[in-house]
């Protein structure tokens, strides 16, 4: 009994040495596994990363049908037309025959009126009245002269003539007289346009851009489209002396 007393406060003591020793290598094993732990984050975070995948973009829809005809209706839509319309040509052709009026007193152009649903042109003077029928003209029937209506008694008064002839067998004009009764003597084949020379030639080129203003009126009212009929060939040999 007095060995087994004496024995407890060694044992007591080497209990305790044990448990310190134990308590110290746990805390020395934690230890290590912290920083073991530690060590393996900061390998991870040396590591290069990888890139991300790109998503691909999005692909839009393809045009349908429907669509690309709008589209292409509105690009046409949005050129402006380069060629004169039928008002626009009428309007060109009363207000030359007005401003370049020969102002003589009798071969006056005193007014200019134009009937779209026939294509008649009606130009009043002092004592008549003329309706010209471009349906029935050809634009290539087309000329100038000058003439002297006084006789060559009076060359300031020269007029400048545009000349139409009508397609055979068409009537060209009907001419009436300040009572409204047909001129006789009149010829009905042809339609003729008068200007005061000196005036139209303060103009440049006027002759010209009446010819063209005059052929386009006369296609769009019906007549005859210009022709030409007697074309050089493009390759013909040149003929020339040795």
């Amino acid at each position: 009994m007095a060995n087994a007393r004496g024995n407890r406060p060694g044992r007591y003591a080497a209990y305790l040495c044990s448990a310190l020793i134990f308590a110290g290598l746990t805390a020395c094993s934690m230890q290590d596994t912290k920083r073991d732990l530690r060590n393996a984050i900061a390998r991870l975070d040396s590591k290069p990363k990888q890139p991300e995948l790109a998503l691909p973009p999005a692909q839009l829809p393809l045009p349908t049908t429907a669509a690309k005809t709008t589209k292409h209706a509105k690009a046409v839509a949005a050129e402006p037309s380069s060629e004169p319309t039928q008002p626009e040509l009428v309007e060109y052709l009363r207000g030359k025959l007005l401003t370049l009026s020969p102002s003589d007193g009798i071969n006056d152009n005193v007014e200019v009126k134009f009937d779209p649903s026939t294509g008649t042109l009606t130009v009043i003077q002092p004592m008549s009245r003329c309706d010209q029928y471009l349906g029935a003209l050809s634009s290539s029937n087309i000329s100038w002269d000058v003439f002297d209506p006084s006789g060559g008694n009076n060359s300031g008064r020269e007029l400048l003539r545009l000349t139409a002839t009508s397609v055979s067998g068409k009537t060209a004009r009907a001419c009436f007289d300040d009572k409204g009764r047909p001129e006789r003597g009149t010829s009905t084949n042809r339609v003729r346009l008068l200007f005061s020379l000196a005036k139209s030639e303060q103009i440049p080129g006027f002759e010209g851009k009446m010819s063209k203003a005059m052929k386009k009126l006369i296609v769009l009212s019906g007549g005859v489209e210009e022709k030409e009929l007697f074309q050089e060939p493009k390759d013909k040999p040149k003929s020339g002396g040795k």
